[in-house]
Formats: structure tokens, C-alpha cells, sequence
């Protein structure tokens, strides 16, 4: 139990850099001498520090590092990257004994930075909480093994299934309350890229950006196949916020504004997610229409579904989103009168 209790630690320090690190893991990293904790650390900022590096610089007597143990959830890197490799740090100061939660799925690292510190005649312990070093971790390794961002697709629904009225005057129906748009922009501080359709860009007017949580903004994802959004009345083309724009029509981009073209006869969404993938976008957070929602569903192309259910009824309106036998329902939080649904896609 032991083993476990300070890898449960580095499993906390971590995630401190859920929302800073994108797209790299988050990682923490403990040093114990006679079941003391003498120093330790996180991952803080891409190209900054690795948690290795941190736990080792934050300990007091250097001396102690001969006789310790470091804990971290994940394989140290074995290769120069933005920074110099940690598992050469740890031979360098002699540390006897390292206990990892789990490999490294970056092929420049898998493996080689274990083999690197078993060479040096260090004792290296795998797997302790294994699992849960990988859930924490699992956009990265998604990333790493899939060669996509981790899709999330989230919606707000009525209490009779309705996503939106339809809509006589333009103006949407307010499912969420105060409360829950905090929730919402905690979960787009967490993403790289928010994405939305043509019509919702059109009738919501949307602004996507993180201003009831503090957070880094997302990158902003617009189709607009044939370029019929008028971009002077709208806020996704204000340029405050770096914005792709996935059209058929080539268009010169600007400032923060990029068009990129793609081919709609061919499998729009796939173009989408690997232009995105390719800039280095790690997760993308999917908050557009039923029919959006629905094309990515039947396309078995994301890995959560979060559901805020209303204590509303619209009556009539525009059907949510039906979801596959794929998807299995892992949990339930509640947010005063509304509630988040939450599935995992299951292959």
C-alpha cells in the first residue's frame, strides 16, 4: 500500500497541469527517503521543467537522493525534446530506485527511458496504479496511439429530450443556469479546440472563449463550407481568439483568423480532426448542433459524451442527439436544479 499512496500523490500533483500542459501528459513526480516525503513536483507549462526535474530540484539535501525513491506516473523521457532527458537527470544523481505508474506511449520515449535507468543499474518498479495513471493521462495517450485529438461532445438537453425550440422569434432556448455555464467553460479552460456548425454559428452567435472560469481560451473550429456566414456581425470572427474556419472556398487568412479547405465529397469530419491533430491540438471539445453531435456519433469518432439534462421542458423542438449502444454511462453530477450525464466510448 505503500507504493500506491505515493503514486495516488503524484496522481494530484499532476493534475494541477490539466489545463496548462495541452498537449503534453500530465505528470507528478515524488521523492521519499525512510517513508518521507522530501521533495516533489509537477509538470507546470509545455516546454518547461518535467516533474523529475522539479521533485529533484525541490529537495533540500541533495545528499538524501542516493538512498531515495522517486515516484512518478509516468515512464520518464529518455530523449532531448524542449528540455534535456529525465531519466539521465535521475542516473545523474544517483537515485537507487524509481516506481512508474505507467509506459510512455510517445514512440520516441516507450520503453527506452525504463531500459535507460535499468542499464544504469537502477531498480525500476512498473504498473503501481497503473490504470489510473493511464486514465489521467488518457487524451495524451489517445493522441499518441489514435494520432487524433480526444473528442468530447457535450450538449444541454430539456427534460424531454429537445436540444432547442424551434425557433419562431431566433432567440434560443436557456437551458443552463448560471451554475452550469461555470461548469461549461472549466471544461473549455481543459481543451485545446471547441468546435461549433454553421448554424449554431449563425442563430447563437457564440463568443467560445473561457470568462466564467479562469483558463487559456481553446482554439476555435467553425465550418462554413461555402463561406455564408456574414464574419463582420458575428463574434467568432473578431480575432481576439485564434479561429479555423474549414471551408470548400479558398480564402485568404489573416491575424488570428485561418481558412483551411477541405474536400466535403469525401469524410469531412476526418479531414477536420486531422487538420486539427496536425496543429498540435490535443482535445477537442465539441459543443455544436444535433446534427453535429449526431455526424460524429455515427461516425464512432469521440470518446466522451457529457449531457447537461435540464429540469425544462420544451415540448417540441429540435431532437437531441441519439446515442449508439457504444457508449456507456459512467457517472452523474449534479449542479443544483440541472444535471451532467457523462459516457465513455466503449470499441
Amino acid at each position: 500500500m505503500e507504493k500506491e499512496k505515493y503514486m495516488w500523490r503524484c496522481i494530484e500533483l499532476a493534475k494541477n497541469g490539466l489545463s496548462t500542459v495541452s498537449s503534453n501528459p500530465m505528470v507528478g513526480a515524488v521523492i521519499v527517503d525512510n517513508k518521507t516525503i522530501i521533495g516533489e513536483g509537477y509538470h507546470m507549462i509545455p516546454g518547461g521543467p518535467h516533474a523529475e526535474v522539479n521533485a529533484i530540484n525541490s529537495v533540500k539535501d541533495k545528499s538524501r537522493l542516493t538512498q531515495s525513491t522517486l515516484y512518478v506516473n509516468l515512464e520518464p523521457c529518455s530523449h532531448f525534446g524542449k528540455t534535456a532527458p529525465c531519466s539521465q537527470l535521475i542516473i545523474d544523481h544517483k537515485i537507487p530506485k524509481v516506481v512508474i505508474g505507467c509506459k510512455d506511449p510517445f514512440r520516441e520515449v516507450s520503453g527506452k527511458g525504463i531500459k535507460q535507468l535499468e542499464e544504469a543499474g537502477i531498480e525500476v518498479i512498473i504498473g503501481v496504479l497503473e490504470k489510473e495513471c493511464e486514465t489521467l493521462n488518457k487524451r495524451f495517450i489517445k493522441n499518441q496511439t489514435h494520432q487524433r485529438p480526444y473528442i468530447i461532445l457535450k450538449w444541454a438537453e430539456s427534460a424531454d429530450g429537445y436540444m432547442d425550440r424551434i425557433r419562431k422569434d431566433g432567440t434560443p432556448a436557456k437551458l443552463s443556469t448560471d451554475l452550469t455555464n461555470m461548469v461549461v467553460h472549466k471544461k473549455r479552460s481543459e481543451a485545446s479546440a471547441i468546435m461549433v456548425g454553421t448554424q449554431t454559428a449563425l442563430l447563437d452567435n457564440p463568443i467560445l472563449n473561457v470568462r466564467n472560469w479562469s483558463g487559456t481560451n481553446p482554439v476555435r473550429v467553425l465550418i462554413d463550407q461555402t463561406l455564408r456566414l456574414p464574419r463582420p456581425l458575428l463574434h467568432l470572427f473578431d480575432k481576439q481568439i485564434q479561429t479555423y474556419v474549414f471551408t470548400a472556398r479558398e480564402k485568404k487568412s489573416a491575424d488570428n483568423l485561418t481558412f483551411i479547405t477541405i474536400d466535403f465529397e469525401k469524410n469531412m469530419l476526418n479531414q477536420i480532426v486531422n487538420e486539427i491533430y496536425k496543429r498540435n491540438l490535443s482535445t477537442l471539445l465539441v459543443e455544436g448542433g444535433s446534427s453535429l453531435h449526431q455526424s460524429f456519433i455515427e461516425a464512432n469518432l469521440w470518446d466522451e459524451i457529457h449531457i447537461e439534462r435540464s429540469q425544462d421542458t420544451l415540448i417540441r423542438g429540435i431532437p437531441a442527439p441519439k446515442i449508439k449502444g457504444n457508449a456507456v454511462r459512467t457517472e452523474e453530477r449534479h449542479f443544483g436544479v440541472n444535471y451532467d450525464i457523462y459516457y465513455n466510448y466503449q470499441s
